[in-house]
């Protein structure tokens, strides 16, 4: 979910791009798909059949004779039982739509490790600074980091393989891809208090061609139609109690957007490349837009350099909140502010055929609670009532009228209205380019700290750019 930048941040075309050793014990890159086998990548346990080999048929026309008794026959071995007679946890697999819940097709600390990328600034890395990274989570961290990251993998692709297509609505886009997060979570976030355990770690962000960030379905709204010349932003996060992984990527159904893509996705993993313990903001912006800006796309036989958009950035995560006080600007700036050990940073960027300057669109995104204010002398009964709602379901986790009406709340606009006058609750609205401009989105969860890269999962499909054909 891309940070808003504040108004009157500096973003000035002064800071430098300075070159940055490699480590000298880099690992290597590993597969695209970054699990250990492509049936793990897809969340199934291998079920090594101990059958031994089947007994060989006879000539074409010849009846093997009962009667032949010196050859011995071969039985199939029975498949192990649990005792209530259920099949053991690692012969189960995830289905279509997957509905199986992660905790039974891994164990709490089994979850599958992701692909793992080199940082390129590590000569910064002191031998106390890895010492101190070494022991620095404890064990739930890294398991309930592991475990958003798996689910998010999961019903990431199974969206980009079945639901994801021309003709499909966003509404039921987004419906399929909450279901799946509620479903493998094992929390369905209908009873107060279940959703602060796991679940959405924000609305569903499903933004077509130049709406750029932070745009849902909403109950009411026209219902819109993915078409085959669209762009399709897909942004969605998933906590595990309240570590948020945040991770986004782009639908294109024709080829002649490959370039916008393409410039966002390495322009991404650049910024990835260049995080890292005590690495500056400007630095990181500065390298990323170089990247990026490096491309042009041609569409219907026009040229269009790809910009990097202003007014967006990467921004830090804390628990239960999608955005921290830091922001990873993709564009150069005078931000001095450094990733420090222990931090969680999502690494996002955009890149538009357009201006490349975002604008408030018509419409509601969702809502967030700010936990600073007191909602104590509030004079509606309404919003008391709203806001008591919220906390008991969300906290300070952002949602939005989708997932207020699932709860079964009614008539909640004045109190919602009154909460946001009393500042309390802040409204997001969408985020715009101009009109009939593309923009492309990609993005990853990342920490500077190597432990946390060789276990933390969620780049194993390297986002996974769904293309219509070739389908991978």
């Amino acid at each position: 979910m891309g940070s808003k930048s504040p108004e009157g941040q500096q973003q000035t075309p002064d800071a430098s791009n300075s070159a940055l050793s490699k480590p000298a014990n880099a690992v290597p890159k590993s597969s695209q798909r970054g699990s250990n086998s492509a049936d793990l990548d897809r969340g199934i346990i291998s079920d090594d059949d101990d059958d031994d080999d089947a007994i060989k048929t006879c000539d074409a026309g010849i009846i093997a004779s009962a009667s032949n008794a010196e050859k011995k026959k071969k039985r199939k071995r029975a498949k192990k039982k649990t005792k209530n007679g259920a099949l053991p946890a690692e012969e189960l697999k995830q289905t279509s739509p997957p509905r199986v819940l992660i905790s039974a097709l891994f164990q709490a600390d089994k979850s599958p490790i992701g692909e793992l990328l080199p940082y390129e600034n590590t000569s910064r890395t002191t031998g106390e600074e890895s010492r101190y990274d070494s022991r620095l989570w404890d064990d739930e961290f890294l398991t309930d980091y592991r475990r958003a990251a798996e689910i998010h993998r999961q019903v990431r692709q199974y969206a980009q393989r079945e639901v994801i297509k021309p003709g499909a609505t966003l509404s039921s886009i987004a419906e399929e891809i909450e279901d799946g997060v509620r479903a493998l979570l094992g929390h369905p976030g209908l009873e107060a208090g279940d959703s602060l355990k796991g679940g959405m770690g924000f609305p569903t962000g499903l933004c077509l061609n130049n709406i750029t960030a932070h745009s849902t379905p909403n109950p009411g709204g026209k219902e819109v139609t993915l078409g085959k010349d669209d762009v399709l932003k897909v942004d969605f996060g998933v906590h595990v109690d309240g570590r948020i992984v945040d991770s986004a990527f782009t639908v294109a159904f024709d080829h002649k957007y490959d370039n916008l893509l393409a410039a966002v996705q390495e322009a991404t993993y650049t910024g990835i490349k260049h995080a890292g313990v005590d690495a500056r903001m400007k630095e990181i912006g500065a390298a990323v837009q170089e990247v990026m800006e490096s491309y042009e796309v041609e569409i219907d036989g026009k040229t269009f350099p790809v910009k990097a958009v202003r007014g967006l950035s990467g921004h830090d995560i804390l628990r239960y909140h999608i955005h921290g006080n830091k922001q990873v600007p993709f564009t150069k700036n005078n931000n001095r502010d450094k990733m420090e050990e222990g931090e969680v940073f999502a690494i996002e960027t955009f890149g538009s055929t357009g201006r490349g300057i975002m604008r408030d669109d018509v419409g509601i995104y969702g809502y967030g609670r700010q936990d600073d204010v007191s909602g104590a002398n509030l004079p509606l009964a309404s919003a008391k009532s709203l806001l008591k709602t919220i906390d008991a379901n969300f906290g300070t986790i952002v949602f939005c009228r989708r997932y207020l009406e699932r709860l079964g709340v009614q008539k909640y606009h004045l109190g919602m209205r009154n909460l946001i006058d009393n500042g309390i609750v802040e409204s997001y609205a969408p985020l715009s380019d101009v009109k009939g401009s593309y923009t492309a989105q990609f993005e990853h969860v990342r920490s500077p700290s190597r432990d946390f890269v060789a276990k933390l999962t969620d780049v194993q499909d390297r986002f996974a750019s769904c293309w219509w054909e070739g389908g991978h």
